[in-house]
C-alpha cells in the first residue's frame, strides 16, 4: 500500500494582499519523485514552505504523515570567504553529528575524504554533494531539494540526479524537487508538476511536453524542454562532471534532458 507523505489539498496562499497560489493540490508519496517546475514568481517556493510547515495556508489543508520527517537542501548558501569553514564542521551545523555518521554521508554522496576541505574551496558539484550530504544525516522520510544541480554543468547535474534515484531507491524516502529550469528534467521523475500559481498540468516527463496547458505557459518550442534522451557509456565522471578514469571500465546509463535531442 502506497504512504503519501505530504497531501497538499486545495491550498490557496495570499501574501501581502497578493495570491500566491490558488487551489493547489500536490502529493508526494514514499520512494515518489516529483519534480516542481514552473517559471519564476509562479508559487514555487512559497508551496515548498507550506510543505515544510514554515507557513500556514490561507486556504485547503495539508496532510503530513504522523511523526514525518524532513530535510531541505537550498537552491544556494553563501558562505563568508574569510571564515574558514571545513565541510566536516559544516555538516555539524546545526546539530552537531559522530565522526563516522558524517563520512557515512559523505560516502554516499560520493564526497569521501572532503571532511578537511574549505567549503569555499569545492566545486560545484562537490558543494552540491555536501549539501545533499548534510541534508540526509537527519536521515529524512521526505527530501525536498531546491534547485538542486544549480552551477553545476550537464554532465554533472546528470551525474547527481542519478545519485538522488539511487538514494530513493535505497532508502526509500520521498524526494520533492523544485527548479524552474526546463531543460533539465531527470529521466528518474515519477511526476511532472508545472505551476504558475495554481496546477497548469501533471504527468511523467514523457507526456508533459505534448500538455496543451503546459505549451500555452512555456511556447510552442515547449515539448523540446522536457525531450529525455539516454546514452551509454563506457566511462565515469567525479564530482565535478570530469571523466573518472578509476571508473572508466564501468559502463552506466544517464538520463538527460537536452532541448537539441529527439524525445525518446
Amino acid at each position: 500500500m502506497t504512504e503519501t507523505l505530504v497531501a497538499v489539498e486545495s491550498v490557496s496562499m495570499r501574501l501581502g494582499g497578493h495570491l500566491a497560489l490558488d487551489h493547489v493540490d500536490l502529493t508526494v508519496d514514499r520512494g515518489e519523485i516529483v519534480s516542481l517546475i514552473g517559471p519564476n514568481g509562479a508559487g514555487k517556493s512559497t508551496l515548498v514552505k507550506l510543505v515544510l510547515g514554515i507557513l500556514e495556508p490561507t486556504e485547503g489543508r495539508i496532510h503530513r504523515a504522523p511523526g514525518l520527517t524532513f530535510s531541505y537542501m537550498p537552491q544556494r548558501l553563501a558562505i563568508d570567504p574569510t571564515l574558514p569553514l571545513a565541510v566536516g564542521r559544516f555538516l555539524d551545523l546545526p546539530v552537531r553529528h559522530q565522526r563516522a555518521a558524517k563520512a557515512a554521508a559523505l560516502a554516499l554522496v560520493g564526497a569521501s575524504g572532503l571532511e578537511r576541505r574549505a567549503m569555499q574551496a569545492l566545486s560545484g558539484g562537490e558543494f552540491q554533494r555536501v549539501l545533499l550530504a548534510r541534508a540526509l544525516l537527519r536521515d529524512p522520510a521526505l527530501l525536498v531539494l531546491d534547485e538542486p544541480a544549480q552551477g553545476v554543468d550537464h554532465l554533472g547535474q546528470a551525474e547527481f540526479f542519478n545519485l538522488i534515484d539511487r538514494i530513493r531507491r535505497e532508502r526509500g524516502c520521498g524526494v520533492l524537487i523544485v527548479s524552474h529550469d526546463l531543460h533539465l528534467v531527470m529521466a528518474a521523475t515519477d511526476r511532472v508538476v508545472c505551476l504558475n500559481r495554481h496546477v497548469c498540468c501533471s504527468g511523467t516527463p514523457e507526456t508533459m511536453g505534448d500538455d496543451p496547458a503546459y505549451r500555452a505557459l512555456f511556447g510552442p518550442k515547449a515539448a523540446d524542454a522536457v525531450a529525455i534522451y539516454r546514452h551509454r557509456h563506457d566511462h565515469a565522471h567525479g564530482l565535478s562532471g570530469d571523466i573518472d578514469q578509476a571508473h572508466a571500465e564501468h559502463g552506466h546509463e544517464h538520463g538527460h534532458h537536452h532541448p537539441e535531442r529527439e524525445r525518446a
